[in-house]
């Protein structure tokens, strides 16, 4: 899986107008049956059996600067999109192909490079997010300068972080992780070994924080478990804590089950709001036993983990992690 940065700043006026037209409003591919290559259309079609899809694009470069970048891209791999100072979008690529005809009927031309957005792609399980770019320099180590100038692949380690941060896993939106032949991923280097080491010595001392006894309370759907079925699971994203919030055990994490409920908060399929009100992503209805889950266990509950102090942690599970569709304009520009 490679994971893009597109920027994209809703800004700019036209910028704008694209992503309301074909992320806002998916795009009715029987409109443009003409311009489409069959296969394309048809695959697409499968893909998406309503008729619509939310559609992007990137322009060749000036001197074809993108297309080492682009001719990377395949289904299965990840988008962030980013503008006004921040990633403020996230998706995952069904289909990738090349339509000049289709992208200047969409988007038109770029008046500052007089190239259109040739290199199209489909987006699937996309979700708004809120992710300051202050935030993540430091979350990546980038100099403080830094920004996201052109389309580009993100190496390993800053595509993992990102990809954690939201939830994202190969595979887990619709797509296949590896193919047939494709080599299997390597072992845990040393470096890889310790981190791994740090994380769960850290496990243990939140669980053992929140749960000293034989058993404990799921945070999330209230059942008595027993230690076994239960885990320490962060509010906030371990990778993006401070060293002073990953010391706060008291209120960084809650016990979750491992029946469901870590699996739903981890992924933003559920998250807590202001007062303790648990919430559903509406992502969640494209799923029936993930909607049946919330349903039986979570709809309508209230949690009494939620606190004042907790709540900042629970604010950025909701902005960063919980699953929304595409943020408006106006959204990503307060």
């Amino acid at each position: 899986m490679t994971v893009f940065a597109q920027p994209a700043s809703l800004k700019r006026p036209a910028v704008r107008e694209h992503y309301e037209d074909t992320i806002l409003q998916p795009v009715d591919l029987a409109s443009h049956a003409d311009l489409f290559d069959p296969m394309v259309l048809q695959t697409l079609s499968d893909l998406f059996p309503a008729g619509e899809a939310q559609l992007w694009g990137v322009t060749p470069g000036i001197g074809g600067a993108n297309l080492p970048q682009i001719r990377k891209m395949q289904a299965g791999d990840v988008v962030f999109f980013s503008g006004n100072k921040r990633l403020y979008l996230v998706g995952t690529v069904a289909l990738a192909w090349h339509n000049p005809a289709l992208a200047q009927r969409l988007w038109g031309v770029d008046d500052r490079t007089e190239q259109t957005w040739e290199y199209m792609y489909a987006l699937t399980s996309v979700r708004g997010i809120n992710f300051p770019m202050e935030e993540i320099r430091s979350l990546l180590s980038w100099k403080p300068n830094r920004n996201i100038q052109g389309f580009v692949a993100l190496g390993e380690t800053d595509a993992a972080i990102l990809t954690d941060l939201v939830g994202y896993e190969d595979g887990i939106h619709g797509m296949p992780p590896q193919s047939p032949g494709e080599p299997a991923t390597p072992p845990l280097g040393p470096s890889d070994a310790v981190a791994e080491a740090q994380r769960r010595a850290e496990q243990g001392r939140l669980k053992k924080t929140l749960l000293p006894g034989a058993e404990g309370e799921c945070a999330l759907c209230g059942r008595t478990l027993p230690r076994a079925f239960l885990v320490a699971a962060h509010i906030k994203k371990r990778a993006a804590c401070s060293e002073e919030e990953r010391w706060d055990l008291n209120n960084v994490a809650m016990l979750a089950c491992l029946l469901g409920c870590d699996s739903l908060f981890e992924h933003g399929f559920v998250a807590v709001e202001e007062g303790g009100q648990l919430m559903a992503s509406p992502v969640a209805a494209s799923a029936p036993a993930v909607a049946k889950y919330i349903d039986e266990h979570l709809t309508g509950r209230s949690i009494d983990w939620w606190s004042p102090e907790r709540e900042q942690y629970y604010a950025w599970h909701r902005s960063h992690t919980f699953q929304l569709g595409a943020l408006t304009p106006r959204q990503v520009n307060d």
